[in-house]
C-alpha cells in the first residue's frame, strides 16, 4: 500500500497533516477494518464504525463531520452517461453564438451610442446554457409542460445571440441592444437584462437584481408542487433551473431560503452555479475556495451537491495520480491562484501549479505548454455538464445544486479571461476580434473586420444551414423556444356581486378593525365554488394577528409532505392543520420568502396558463420597506394579485414601537408603477376595491385597463364600528381615490377635511368639534388613494403639456373638489408627504397634517396627539387656515390649543383600545 501525504487543514474531515506516531498500529487497525468488510460486508462495517464513533463521543473524542469532498468532479468518468448529441455540430453553432454575443455588445459601444453591456459573463456560462437548451430545457409545447429557466442577467447578450440564429430576433433588433425607445420606437430595441415587462413575449423571469433569482426560483418550484398537489395542473414533468453566479451567492437572499427547498423536498429544482471565481471587481474568494464553501453550505442545508470542476482533458492525469498528489494540489490551491493561471499561459501554469510537487511535475513532463493550457475547466465541457444535468434530473427527494467551474471571459483572449476588469470591459478591440474569430473559426475576413472596427459583422448562415436546422430540431423536440413567455391563461369565473355584501352591511354595534373586515371578505371569496380554489393566501408568521387562523382547519396549510405529527391544538376548533393539498402558503417568519411566493403565484397565469389569485397579507411595516426590491421584480415579471399591508399606520400599533410603525409604505409603493395603492377606511370601500381588482386583473380585459398590476391595500388593527354602505355610495370615487363620506350641515364658515384609512374617524371627530365648538361647517372626504389621485393628476398635466392643441384635461381630484368652499385640510396615519403629493391639484388653500419620523410605543391617543393628527389637531389646523383667509378671528387658534390642551400628549382621546398586534 503506497504511503502518501495530503497537506491542508481538512481532507474529508481528517487532520491529515498530523504526523502518524505509530504507523504499524495504524496499519493494524486499517487491516482489521478491511477484514471486517470482507467477512461481514459493508452494512455491518458501517454499523461497527458508527458505534465506535458513538463511544468516541461518549469518551470526549470527537471527529469533524466531513462537509466537503476533494476538489474534483462528483461524477467519475466511468459513471458519465453517453452524450447523445452531435458535439461537433453543437460546438460549431455555439461558437457562432459566442461571436455574435461579443459583437452585439461591441456594436452597442459605437461612438454615437455607447450604452455599455457585458461580454464576459456569457463567455463563462455558454456551455452551461447550450447543454440545457439542446438536451434538457423543455419548452411550453412539451407534452409535460415547459421548464422555468432563470438566466443570469449579465449573460443576456448570449441569449439574444442564440435567438438571432433561431430566427426569433433580427440583426436590427440586436443593434438596438439597450436602446429600447431610441432604436425605432419601443419594442424595436432590446432591454439590457431579462425584463419581462419590457419584452413580454420573450423573457419570463427578471434576475439581474442579484439574489432575487435564487429566491424566486425556490418559490417557483414550490408553487409548481402547489399547482400539482391541488389538482389545478400536472406539473410533474416541469423543472425549475436557476443559473447563478458564485459572487451572487454572497447575497443573503441567495442562501437564506435554501432550507425551504430541502424541507419541502423540491426535487423539481436545480441551481446551476457558474463558479468563474470572480465578482464584478475581483475574486469571490481569493484566499479561499468558493466551490468548497458552497458545497458545504448546500450540503448543510440538505441539498444534493454535484461539482463539475475539471474537463475531460484532466481525466487521464487524475487516473495516473496514484499518490493523489494532483488532487492534493487541487485541494490546497486558492481561488486567487486559479484565476491568475487563466490570465496567463501554459508555461505559467506548468511552473506555478504542476511544478510545486515533483510527482505532479512528472505527470505533465511529456505535455507541451499548449496541451497544459488546453486543460479545460468542467463548466466548459459538454460531456461533464450533460452528466451533471442528467444526474440532477434523475435525483429525487432533494433539490440539486450543480457547481460548475468556469472562466470569466473564456475564449475572449488574454485581455478578458480571468482579469479583474473583465466584467467592466464593454467591447472587443480589433486585434482581439481577430484572435476571437480565429479561435471560434468564424468565416469573416480581416477586411470585413477592418472596414469599421466599431461595427464588426454578425455571423448568421441562415435557417437552411445544417447547424441551425439541428439547433431548431433540438428545440422542437423539447417543446419550443426557451425563454418564451405566454399569457393566454384559462379564464376564471369571477365571484358574483353578493360575495362582497358581507362587509357592505357594516358591523352593527360591534367594533371591527378594517383588517378583520378584509378577512371576512377573504373568507367569503374562498367559499366561492369556482373562484375560491384559485385564491392563495400567503402569510408570514402572523396569521393569528390578522385573524386568519380561522381558515386553518378548512383551507389548510400547504406542505408537500403533509402533516406527520400530532398537532398540540388538534382538539381546538381553530387547530393548525397542514396538508399536501393545503390552500394556504404559510411561510414562517420570512417576508422575503413570502414576496417570492407572491411573485411565483401571481405569474402562474403566464408561467402555467392557470391563474392563481395571491393575497399576500403581512405586517405592514415589514412589507414594502423590507422587500421593496422584490415587489419591483414582481412588477417587472407582470405579477398580478393583492398585497395587504395589515396593522398599518404609524399610531395604530399600541405598544409595538419604532420598527413596527409604518408611516411611509404608500410612498414606497407609489414609486412602483405596477402598484395600485389604496388606504381604505371602511369595509364597504374594501369590498369595491377588491372586486375592482379581481375584475381588472382576472377579467377579460374589455375595459382597456392594464391588467398587469398589483393592488396594495393598507388596513388597520384598530377596532371601530363599520358603517353600512350608503345607498348613494360613490363607487367611482372610491375606486378613483376620493369620495365624500359626510357633508356639513348648517351655517357658518366652511372647510373640507380630507383623510384616509384610520384617519377618517378622527376627521369625523374634528367635523363634530368644529361644528359644536366653533361654528365651522366641514365636509369630510375619504381619500381611498392619494397615489392614484396623484397619478391621475400627473397624467392630466402631461397631456396638457404635450397637446396644447387639444382641450385641456382636468385632474379628477380638481373636478371633485372645485365646487367645495373653504380651505382643505388633509390628514392620515402616514407621513406628511403622503398627503402632500396631491397639493398641486387641490383647487384652493391646502394644509397638511402627518405622522413624520419614527414611531414609538404608546397608546393610540397619545401617539396621535404627539404627531398632531388627532381630531383636535385637525380642528386647530382648520381654524388656522380659516383665520389666515380672514373667515374667523385669529384668536380662535390659540383658544382651541388651550381648550384641547394640544401640547399635552396625555390629553389626547382620539383612539380606541384593543386590536391584535
Amino acid at each position: 500500500m503506497a504511503a502518501y501525504e495530503e497537506s491542508g487543514p481538512l481532507i474529508n474531515g481528517l487532520l491529515s497533516q498530523v504526523p502518524d506516531i505509530d504507523p504499524a498500529e495504524t496499519a493494524e487497525w486499517v487491516e482489521s477494518l478491511d477484514g471486517l468488510i470482507e467477512e461481514a460486508g459493508g452494512p455491518r462495517a458501517r454499523y461497527i464504525l458508527l458505534n465506535l464513533l458513538k463511544r468516541a463521543r461518549e469518551r470526549s473524542v470527537t471527529i469533524p463531520n466531513p462537509v466537503t469532498t476533494p476538489y474534483v468532479n462528483t461524477i467519475g468518468v466511468h459513471d458519465e452517461p453517453y452524450f447523445p448529441g452531435d458535439e461537433v455540430m453543437e460546438r460549431r453553432y455555439r461558437s457562432w453564438i459566442r461571436w455574435n454575443a461579443a459583437v452585439l455588445v461591441t456594436r452597442a459601444q459605437r461612438p454615437e451610442i455607447g450604452v455599455g453591456g457585458h461580454i464576459s459573463s456569457y463567455a463563462s456560462v455558454s456551455t452551461l446554457y447550450e447543454v440545457g437548451l439542446n438536451h434538457f430545457f423543455r419548452g411550453k409545447d412539451h407534452p409535460g409542460g415547459g421548464d422555468s429557466v432563470y438566466f443570469q442577467g449579465h449573460a443576456s447578450p448570449g441569449v439574444y445571440a442564440r435567438a438571432l440564429l433561431e430566427g426569433r430576433l433580427t440583426e436590427d433588433q440586436l443593434d438596438g441592444f439597450r436602446q429600447e425607445h431610441s432604436h425605432g420606437g419601443f419594442g424595436k430595441g432590446l432591454p439590457s437584462y431579462p425584463h419581462p415587462r419590457q419584452m413580454p413575449g420573450f423573457w419570463e423571469f427578471p434576475t439581474v437584481s442579484m439574489g432575487l433569482g435564487p429566491a424566486s426560483a425556490i418559490y417557483q418550484a414550490w408553487t409548481n408542487k402547489y399547482l400539482h398537489n391541488r389538482g389545478i395542473k400536472d406539473t410533474s414533468q416541469q423543472d425549475v433551473w436557476a443559473f447563478l453566479g458564485d459572487g451572487e451567492m454572497d447575497e443573503p437572499e441567495s442562501r437564506g431560503m435554501l432550507q425551504l427547498a430541502a424541507q419541502q423536498q423540491l426535487d423539481n429544482l436545480t441551481f446551476v452555479v457558474n463558479a468563474n471565481l470572480q465578482r464584478l471587481d475581483g475574486p469571490v474568494r481569493g484566499n479561499g475556495k468558493i466551490i468548497q464553501e458552497l458545497e458545504a453550505f448546500f450540503k448543510g442545508a440538505g441539498w444534493n451537491v454535484i461539482k463539475v470542476v475539471w474537463g475531460r482533458e484532466w481525466d487521464a492525469l487524475l487516473n495516473a495520480d496514484k499518490d493523489r498528489a494532483l488532487v492534493n494540489l487541487m485541494n490546497v490551491t486558492p481561488d486567487g491562484d486559479y484565476q491568475t493561471y487563466k490570465a496567463n499561459d501554459g508555461a505559467f501554469v506548468r511552473e506555478n501549479f504542476f511544478n510545486r510537487d515533483p510527482r505532479t511535475k512528472k505527470l505533465v513532463e511529456n505535455m507541451t505548454d499548449d496541451e497544459i493550457w488546453a486543460l479545460k475547466r468542467g463548466g466548459h465541457d459538454y460531456r461533464k455538464i450533460y452528466a451533471a444535468y442528467s444526474a440532477a434530473r434523475a435525483h429525487t427527494g432533494q433539490p440539486t445544486v450543480i457547481i460548475a467551474k468556469t472562466i470569466k471571459g473564456y475564449g475572449l483572449g488574454s485581455g478578458f479571461a480571468g482579469r479583474n476588469s473583465t466584467h467592466q470591459k464593454k467591447k472587443v478591440a480589433l486585434d482581439e476580434l481577430k484572435v476571437l474569430r480565429d479561435s471560434l473559426n468564424i468565416p469573416i475576413t480581416d477586411e470585413q473586420l477592418e472596414a469599421n472596427p466599431y461595427l464588426p459583422p454578425y455571423y448568421n448562415p441562415g435557417p437552411e444551414a445544417p447547424e441551425v436546422q439541428y439547433m431548431l430540431d433540438r428545440r422542437a423536440k423539447l417543446g419550443g423556444f426557451v425563454p418564451e413567455r405566454r399569457d393566454n391563461f384559462t379564464g376564471l369565473q369571477l365571484p358574483a356581486d353578493k360575495a362582497y355584501d358581507v362587509i357592505k352591511r357594516g358591523s352593527g354595534q360591534q367594533e371591527v378593525a378594517s383588517t378583520m373586515a378584509f378577512v371576512r371578505l377573504l373568507k367569503e371569496l374562498i367559499k366561492d365554488k369556482e373562484f375560491g380554489k384559485r385564491i392563495v393566501p400567503i402569510i408570514p408568521d402572523e396569521a393569528r394577528t390578522f385573524g386568519l387562523d380561522a381558515i386553518f382547519p378548512s383551507a389548510k396549510i400547504f406542505n408537500t409532505l403533509g402533516q406527520n405529527y400530532m398537532a398540540v391544538d388538534r382538539d381546538l376548533m381553530l387547530s393548525y392543520k397542514e396538508s399536501e393539498s393545503g390552500q394556504i402558503m404559510h411561510t414562517g417568519i420570512n417576508e422575503a420568502g413570502s414576496a417570492a411566493a407572491f411573485q411565483a403565484v401571481g405569474t402562474s397565469y403566464a408561467t402555467h396558463g392557470q391563474a392563481l389569485v395571491p393575497f399576500y397579507i403581512f405586517y405592514s411595516m415589514f412589507g414594502f420597506q423590507r422587500t421593496g426590491d422584490q415587489f419591483w421584480a414582481a412588477g417587472d415579471q407582470l405579477t398580478r394579485g393583492f398585497i395587504i399591508g395589515a396593522t398599518a399606520g404609524r399610531t395604530t400599533l399600541t405598544g409595538e414601537g419604532l420598527q413596527h410603525a409604518d408611516g411611509h409604505s404608500p410612498l414606497i409603493a407609489g414609486t412602483n408603477t405596477a402598484i395600485v395603492q389604496y388606504d381604505p377606511a371602511y369595509g364597504y370601500e374594501i369590498a369595491h376595491i377588491v372586486q375592482d381588482g379581481i375584475k381588472r386583473m382576472y377579467g377579460d380585459g374589455s375595459d382597456g385597463r392594464d391588467q398587469n398590476v398589483m393592488y396594495y391595500l393598507t388596513v388597520y388593527n384598530e377596532p371601530m364600528v363599520q358603517p353600512v354602505e350608503p345607498a348613494d355610495v360613490d363607487v367611482e370615487g372610491i375606486l378613483r381615490g376620493i369620495h365624500r363620506v359626510s357633508a356639513a350641515e348648517g351655517e357658518g364658515p366652511r372647510a373640507n377635511i380630507l383623510a384616509s384609512g384610520v384617519g377618517v374617524p378622527w376627521a369625523l371627530e374634528a367635523q363634530e368639534l368644529l361644528r359644536n365648538d366653533w361654528g365651522v361647517q366641514a365636509d369630510v372626504y375619504s381619500v381611498t388613494s392619494w397615489n392614484e389621485l396623484r397619478r391621475d393628476g400627473l397624467a392630466a398635466d402631461q397631456h396638457n403639456f404635450l397637446h396644447p392643441e387639444q382641450p385641456a384635461r382636468e385632474a379628477y381630484l380638481t373636478a371633485k373638489l372645485k365646487d367645495a368652499q373653504g380651505p382643505f385640510i388633509a390628514t392620515s396615519d402616514f407621513d406628511h408627504l403622503v398627503q402632500d403629493q396631491v397639493r398641486q391639484w387641490i383647487p384652493g388653500d391646502y394644509a397638511v397634517l402627518g405622522a413624520d419620523g419614527f414611531g414609538f410605543s404608546d397608546t393610540r391617543a397619545a401617539a396621535r396627539r404627539y404627531f398632531k393628527i388627532d381630531g383636535p389637531s385637525v380642528v386647530v389646523r382648520t381654524l388656522q387656515e380659516l383665520a389666515r383667509r380672514g373667515e374667523v378671528s385669529p384668536d380662535l387658534q390659540a383658544q382651541a390649543i388651550a381648550k384641547y390642551d394640544l401640547h399635552n400628549v396625555n390629553a389626547g382621546t382620539s383612539g380606541a383600545v384593543g386590536g391584535d398586534s
